[in-house]
């Protein structure tokens, strides 16, 4: 049987997080916003976005992801 960890060795634990989580989950957030409103446009309109919003949110953009973000996302069929 398993000897349980102690309270201390949760919390040091259940605290360690990769360095830039919180940049990921902005630039997540900002990729699923711009997909659902920008679906089908042109690669350039959703890429000019992407950087808009990303730097809203003190994020710094990533110059290939977010051309890999936009060339997805402009692929994608409009909302109706």
């Amino acid at each position: 049987m398993n000897s349980l960890a102690s309270i201390s060795a949760l919390t040091t634990d259940a605290g360690a997080r990769p360095v830039g989580w919180q940049v990921q989950l902005r630039v997540d957030y900002v990729v699923n916003k711009v997909m659902q409103t920008h679906r089908g446009q042109s690669e350039d309109a959703v890429k000019q976005e992407i950087q808009d919003q990303l730097r809203v949110y003190g994020v710094v953009p990533n110059k290939r992801q977010v051309a890999q973000y936009a060339t997805a996302i402009s692929v994608l069929p409009p909302t109706n």
